[in-house]
């Protein structure tokens, strides 16, 4: 039997690529609730899901363009989060109301380990931080801030962060539309 380093209820922090992230499993209410709780965040602003690896997120998503498998052939794993039309097995409380979700696989060996001991290898996340204020810079901030209600996971392997968020592009049909740009640096069409 497969042990998760995150059990139902509990939220988390770890590093990634770009900024100290928040995250807890995608089908558990409670945790989304503590994660919207946490960070005092407009429950009107979606959540999204990351993995370390594309083909653990594609079935909370349909109608992958050929202009988005593109976009992840060229930036995944990396700091691009793409929206998509979200498919029924994406949990609608992740989604705030709307009808896609944005999904991401960063570039970080760090959250890697964690995913890979995560049932379903994938995590609902945001960034580590109190809405309106800038995200944990590293693992001391994120201990000395959050500690007494989420479990932080110290890094493994020693990484830069961006301290950049992801480059946010909405792939829905053939419309590739740049809704917040990142590092990564996307053309419209």
């Amino acid at each position: 039997m497969e042990k998760s380093i995150i059990k139902k209820g509990e939220v988390i922090g770890f590093q990634t690529d770009t900024v100290w992230g928040l995250g807890c499993l995608p089908n558990d209410f409670e945790a989304v609730e503590k994660i919207y709780e946490i960070k005092n965040r407009d429950r009107s602003k979606p959540l999204i899901l990351m993995s370390h690896d594309v083909k653990y997120l594609e079935k909370y998503v349909f109608d992958i363009s050929a202009q988005a498998k593109l976009l992840m052939e060229k930036f995944f794993p990396g700091a691009l989060t793409l929206i998509f039309q979200r498919s029924k097995l994406c949990p609608p409380f992740i989604c705030a109301g709307f009808d896609t979700v944005g999904i991401r696989v960063p570039n970080s060996k760090n959250f890697k380990e964690i995913t890979t001991q995560v049932q379903g290898r994938v995590l609902v996340t945001t960034s580590l931080n109190i809405s309106n204020e800038p995200p944990c810079k590293d693992y001391n901030e994120a201990c000395e801030k959050f500690s007494k209600c989420v479990k932080i996971i110290e890094p493994k392997y020693p990484e830069s962060i961006q301290n950049l968020a992801s480059t946010v592009v909405l792939c829905v049909g053939d419309e590739i539309k740049v809704l917040r740009q990142g590092s990564v640096e996307i053309q419209e069409n």
